[in-house]
């Protein structure tokens, strides 16, 4: 039986090298932010920071706040987006003409038009005829607008599954809604979960754009904050790391559930 201890030992050349390489870029990268910096004559007050984020009486400070309300918009928006992008996707997979039309109109009414001017145009046009708060507002909009793209997403893992299941599912006497929910769905939940990933991390994002319709979410506060006190790049920075936190949580979730779920070919 072969030694392993040379083919080991033989990736730890590429392996410094490669640490090496990546050190020498981050090190680059850092002294040209501190170049920058130094060339732009600002006066950085990193210590006023912690009190927007925990205040001294230990309670959340208005950005913990703000972030409060990403996650709760996030949260509710991601599942209106799943349940739009599923019933879109089954109105396109679906023998209606109707259905398929009106699905098709969806998509490009919402992808090929600005989500900023979709949330203007319901909180001050649709909201006031039905009485929709901010929030409720917020939430629709984001919805819908994710949805067309989660419609896409669903439909291709839907197709991709082998035609056999669904001749499988019928000699069962199942109909077409037990199928879908016992044998299709739930298969194609597995290749359509790093692009529903992806999505996610969309749509955390996207959320900052519920500021302007007045939703103290965290990029509202973030403006708030830097209005009153100045502390442009401090208070953004902040603010820009909060967001790569809760997306790279959602990241290391979904990586984690598709390891969960993956199973041999």
């Amino acid at each position: 039986m072969p030694d392993p201890k040379p083919a080991a030992s033989s990736l730890g050349g590429p392996v410094l090298r490669d640490g090496l390489l990546f050190a020498l870029a981050v090190a680059g990268f850092l002294w040209l932010v501190a170049r920058g910096a130094a060339t732009l004559g600002y006066n950085w007050q990193w210590y006023r920071v912690p009190a927007f984020v925990i205040t001294p009486e230990n309670t959340a400070g208005p950005l913990l706040q703000g972030l409060e309300v990403t996650l709760k918009l996030t949260a509710l928006s991601g599942l209106g987006a799943l349940c739009c992008g599923l019933a879109a996707a089954l109105l396109r997979l679906s023998g209606s003409v109707a259905g398929r039309a009106l699905a098709r109109c969806y998509m490009e009414a919402v992808r090929n038009t600005p989500l900023l001017i979709q949330l203007l145009f319901l909180y001050f046009v649709l909201a006031p005829v039905i009485g929709m708060d901010a929030l409720t507002t917020a939430v629709l909009g984001l919805s819908l607008f994710e949805g067309a793209y989660v419609s896409e997403i669903l439909r291709a893992g839907i197709v991709s599954q082998d035609p056999g299941q669904w001749d499988a599912a019928r000699s069962l006497g199942m109909s077409t809604f037990s199928a879908y929910r016992l044998v299709i769905l739930p298969q194609a939940v597995r290749h359509v979960l790093p692009p529903l990933a992806s999505q996610s991390v969309s749509l955390v994002k996207d959320s900052s754009l519920a500021s302007a319709i007045a939703i103290g979410e965290l990029t509202l506060r973030g403006s708030s904050i830097v209005a009153e006190t100045f502390l442009s790049f401090e208070i953004w920075f902040t603010v820009a790391a909060l967001y790569w936190l809760v997306t790279t949580a959602l990241s290391i979730l979904a990586s984690t559930l598709e390891q969960r779920l993956s199973y041999p070919a």
